[in-house]
């Protein structure tokens, strides 16, 4: 797909230190947030509410306890809802296991990666903050250790001040 194509899906493209976050609305609500490589132009909002959530995604990346207040179409299974919820609730800086959160949910930590893999709003639902008991994991269905995705899974990490001493493997660096 090539840039022009790509930017015909979104109501918003935003610049972002890995790349750039597509943004897509439908009906007052967001429908979707996109990480997108390096090779995107930003894309001016189309609609008020893709300019509002542009705004909060640049307040993001300047801040990374900036708190999202968007409305989202309401998506996914129950259980991924409760999935969601409980990614919701690790703080700033925190991380959490698959497994701590299967645990929480009397799940298992597969349908808990699965849950993080159909997350339609990464940011607002931060599922960069759940890793693998023995490294990084995943990130948005990708586990290709030297990818796009786990790349800005480890930048995400970084800017919201999660320490590799803070991961539950300590002995082993995520950030190269």
């Amino acid at each position: 797909m090539n840039t022009q194509q790509g930017s015909d899906l979104f109501s918003a493209i935003v610049g972002a230190p890995f790349g750039a976050i597509g943004i897509r609305t439908e009906h007052e609500r967001v429908r979707e947030l996109v990480y997108l490589p390096l090779g995107y132009q930003e894309k001016a909002p189309q609609d008020a509410l893709a300019e509002r959530a542009a705004q909060q995604v640049a307040r993001y990346f300047d801040d990374p306890d900036f708190r999202f207040d968007l409305p989202l179409v309401e998506t996914g299974t129950v259980f991924q809802r409760r999935v969601w919820d409980t990614i919701n609730a690790i703080p700033r800086g925190g991380v959490r296991t698959y497994g701590q959160i299967a645990k929480l949910l009397e799940s298992a930590p597969r349908a808990v990666g699965q849950a993080c893999g159909a997350n339609w709003f990464p940011l607002v639902i931060p599922c960069h903050r759940v890793t693998a008991s023995a490294g990084l994991g995943g990130f948005a269905s990708s586990d290709d250790e030297n990818g796009f995705q786990l790349g800005v899974k480890r930048w995400l990490l970084r800017h919201e001040g999660a320490l590799a001493l803070d991961m539950p493997w300590q002995q082993q660096s995520i950030f190269p």
